[in-house]
């Protein structure tokens, strides 16, 4: 099981053989297209580590919220319409004409079986609106645009990708439930001013080990400008929170990749080939 860093949100997961790719966004830029002319939007600091036609086929990918760095539309047309998209609900209306040939739309709880790997949608602390006038769940409307993190599951390991949360305590009953979870990917930049939508990387490292992850890859960081952030604050402070704890940040560079280690490396039984 690996599990590399494209940027921003962008994971590319290789979970024995089935190949998962979360919120990608390949673009330059992202944001509001103007009739084709321009983006308004940020612009990112960092390339994307692979370019699209660099990854390898893809069984499933993941989007967690519409927010245009999360779902990029001009990379969801790039992809292979073979892959199967898991999606928040309401939220498949903008890909209805991509072509996609399987598309899940998961509600909180919600949990569908996806080429080899259970995907389950978690309630996160965030919002769903692609654009501010729309429906959203977090505003209470029940068929507004909905947010998810996923809990995917595969030869008896966890991986969590969060998304996009501000502080919350949905993740608890994962540690409760599974004992342990291999991978958390959580995200731990845009707080500043933003704190009410995005965990700080105090609240973000609380949340994994709520969840009982023992591997930490926190995203969300490094590729685009926040207004009154450094680009290394995140990941220094997330450094300095995780001293004296379990927990270990196996990835702080984009273009990085980890690798699980077997189970008998943990000192357990070997895991299955």
């Amino acid at each position: 099981m690996t599990a590399g860093w494209i940027g921003h949100s962008t994971v590319l997961l290789n979970l024995f053989g089935s190949w998962v790719l979360t919120d990608p966004v390949f673009s330059r830029q992202v944001g509001l297209d103007v009739a084709g002319l321009m983006v308004i939007g940020p612009q990112r600091l960092v390339a994307p580590a692979l370019a699209v036609d660099e990854l390898p086929p893809l069984d499933i990918v993941l989007i967690s919220h519409a927010h245009m760095d999360h779902m990029d539309l001009p990379t969801l047309r790039k992809l292979s319409r073979s892959t199967t998209l898991v999606l928040p609900k309401n939220t498949a209306d903008l890909v209805s004409g991509f072509g996609f040939q399987t598309i899940y739309e998961l509600g909180w709880g919600e949990w569908a079986e996806v080429r080899g790997v259970r995907v389950e949608a978690i309630e996160v602390n965030h919002i769903g609106w692609r654009y501010p006038w729309e429906p959203d769940r977090s505003r209470g409307f029940d068929y507004g645009r909905s947010y998810n993190a996923y809990l995917l599951t595969k030869n008896g390991r966890h991986v969590v990708f969060a998304g996009d949360t501000a502080y919350c305590e949905h993740f608890k009953p994962l540690g409760e439930r599974l004992g342990s979870v291999d991978l958390a990917i959580v995200p731990i930049g845009g707080y500043d001013p933003w704190e009410q939508n995005h965990a700080t990387p105090e609240q973000a490292l609380e949340m994994c080990r709520q969840m009982r992850a023992k591997n930490v890859l926190p995203v969300h960081w490094h590729t685009f400008l926040s207004p009154n952030e450094s680009l290394l604050e995140p990941i220094e402070r997330l450094r300095a929170a995780a001293k004296g704890t379990s927990m270990t940040i196996v990835l702080d560079g984009i273009g990085e990749t980890w690798e699980l280690p077997s189970r008998t490396d943990e000192g357990g039984i070997p895991g299955p080939p």
